[in-house]
């Protein structure tokens, strides 16, 4: 969030109660969003052993050949679990494309540009932000991908 101040990028913010990972599903049912709008941060490593970053609707899949084929990898395969903090400097449920550890390619799926705003992970968990999908490019930069199923 603090990069979206410095950079002058519109966000709106929520909280919400949560001791542990919970999905983006459950948390849109939490706050009342319409899945359509919830986009979900993910960490993929490519063959040249290189790290990528894919945002995507919370009810979608990244599907790992159009991914690689983005980034003009040969294949990719995710991140696990235990080595997203290592990688990103987040945890999971609290990972966002912006102010990562290091700037990695990242990708935003196609879907989002017809939209007016989106929701993503606001750094940690329980914290959600929502701003437009240009913004969101801006601050991570990152380009349009068609990356999902």
């Amino acid at each position: 969030m603090r990069i979206l101040e410095k950079n002058k990028l519109e966000y709106t913010h929520y909280t919400y109660e949560c001791e542990e990972f919970i999905d983006g599903l459950q948390i849109a049912d939490l706050l009342g969003f319409p899945y359509e709008k919830v986009y979900k941060t993910l960490v993929a490593v490519g063959t040249s052993k290189n790290y990528f970053v894919f945002v995507i609707p919370i009810a979608k899949e990244l599907d790992l050949k159009k991914a690689a084929k983005a980034v003009g990898e040969k294949s990719m395969q995710m991140v696990h679990v235990k080595d997203i903090n290592d990688v990103t400097g987040y945890i999971r449920g609290g990972c966002t494309a912006i102010g990562m550890k290091k700037q990695y390619v990242t990708k935003v799926d196609i879907s989002a540009e017809g939209l007016e705003r989106i929701i993503v992970s606001g750094g940690r968990l329980g914290s959600q932000m929502e701003l437009a999908p240009e913004d969101l490019l801006k601050a991570a930069h990152a380009q349009y991908a068609d990356i999902t199923v």
